[in-house]
């Protein structure tokens, strides 16, 4: 018997329902990709090691890539990896003039998250832990309690030593990224409400002028749409000096670069990732695993998509050995295959166990009937162009809803009211999000 705890299968099906993936509780409906899995667990053994890795994670809407990137969140946080995620939407982009990266920045280090902290806003966490970490060495260094490090009079000596310690770990921006830490610690030992604030709005690129900043903090640069990216480094350099094994960075719906008009600032964006692709495989920066989420367009659109650009093509053109039965996880772009309909109907058994146990109930539906269930949704009318994971398990969940309100219903009447509406084209569907 599988032991559910009550907040997940409720936060299950609430996201299941909505059409979005779980954030918590996924592995009771994991299904079909022990592969990929198995990819992911290699990935960290390499980054374990100080490599860095980028994946791309590419199939059309429903084949999954949203769930791999909540599932690999899930493993990395508890492989004590901190891990970051970010839809990519019209207001937020890796390249831009006008504050859009820094949008992408900002939401990355707002979703912090830890294993003690999953849901989020872990940064406040990250640094006290890293700064008591500093007191208990400085505290064996020079032979003082570490209680005496914590009063206002020493503060100094702890300030040197975070200095110095940043200023070993941290590239471009690290003077100033070491400053805001200390001004964090002064406000901390304090209970200076209002210097822990401002630090943390430094960090999250949240000042807009140097001025400002500047006058808050005593710094000389503020993160911007230009350096965001050398901030993210010190992040995984300060992270693994706390003892984590290193960075993990989601960024989803990546259609939205694909979609930019600008052919320009398309280009632009394209070459952010190919900037970012060369610095972590040629080892300018260490323990960062990055994943990008993005269709078919996205990659392999000679016009709009990465293969419009050369220098990416060439580095991300598919294994052409591989095909649907022999796969090769190594190389950097991972294709999302749908699920099969035998692994279709394990998951919505699974579903079905997680409703019951949610609702204390259980509903009277047989797995001769579940299959019925999917004979008649598939053998409707171009189920096999439009039908996706996310629209079978939507209307199996309304049929659930149904009998446990209706439980002397006759289930062939629901089945017969099964339909299947044709999708909008992919090139529309900005805000798509798949279920598995």
């Amino acid at each position: 018997m599988i032991k559910y705890k009550s907040r997940e299968s409720s936060a299950i099906l609430n996201s299941l329902t909505a059409g979005v993936v779980p954030n918590i509780g996924i592995q009771y409906i994991l299904v079909g990709r022990e592969k990929e899995i198995e990819a992911i667990l290699n990935c960290f053994i390499d980054i374990n090691q100080g490599n860095s890795i980028v994946k791309f994670w590419i199939g059309d809407y429903g084949s999954g890539k949203s769930f791999m990137l909540n599932l690999l969140k899930n493993l990395a946080l508890k492989d004590k990896y901190v891990v970051a995620s970010a839809d990519l939407t019209p207001e937020r982009r890796l390249y831009s003039n006008d504050g859009r990266a820094l949008a992408t920045y900002s939401k990355l280090i707002d979703s912090l998250s830890i294993q003690t902290k999953p849901e989020g806003n872990a940064l406040p966490v990250i640094i006290e832990k890293w700064i008591e970490t500093i007191i208990m060495k400085i505290a064996e260094e020079k032979n003082i309690p570490p209680n005496d490090l914590r009063k206002n009079e020493n503060i100094n000596i702890v300030q040197t030593g975070i200095i110095k310690t940043l200023n070993e770990i941290t590239d471009v921006g690290g003077f100033d990224f070491g400053l805001v830490i200390t001004k964090y610690f002064e406000g901390y030992i304090n209970s200076d409400d209002f210097l822990k604030k401002s630090s943390l709005r430094w960090l999250r690129g949240e000042y807009t002028t140097k001025t400002e900043a500047r006058s808050s903090l005593g710094v000389r640069e503020i993160v911007n749409d230009s350096n965001y990216y050398d901030m993210l480094k010190n992040f995984c350099k300060f992270f693994k000096q706390i003892g984590y094994k290193g960075f993990v960075i989601n960024l989803d719906e990546a259609i939205n670069l694909y979609k930019i008009t600008n052919s320009l600032m398309r280009e632009k964006n394209y070459e952010k990732i190919l900037s970012m692709y060369n610095d972590c495989y040629q080892n300018r920066g260490n323990n960062i695993f990055i994943n990008i989420a993005g269709t078919n367009e996205f990659l392999s659109n000679e016009t709009r998509g990465l293969f419009s650009y050369p220098a990416l093509k060439s580095r991300l053109i598919l294994n052409k050995f591989e095909t649907q039965e022999i796969r090769d996880f190594s190389q950097p772009v991972i294709r999302m295959l749908p699920l099969t309909h035998s692994e279709l109907f394990v998951l919505l058994k699974n579903i079905k166990a997680v409703f019951d146990f949610n609702y204390s109930i259980s509903i009277k539906i047989s797995e001769k009937e579940i299959k019925q269930f999917m004979e008649e949704l598939f053998n409707k009318p171009g189920a096999g162009d439009f039908l996706t994971p996310r629209e079978v398990i939507k209307e199996f969940l309304d049929i659930l809803n149904i009998l446990k309100q209706n439980p002397t219903l006759d289930k062939k009447s629901l089945f017969d009211k099964i339909e299947v509406k044709k999708r909008i084209d992919d090139n529309i569907l900005t805000s798509e999000i798949e279920i598995i």
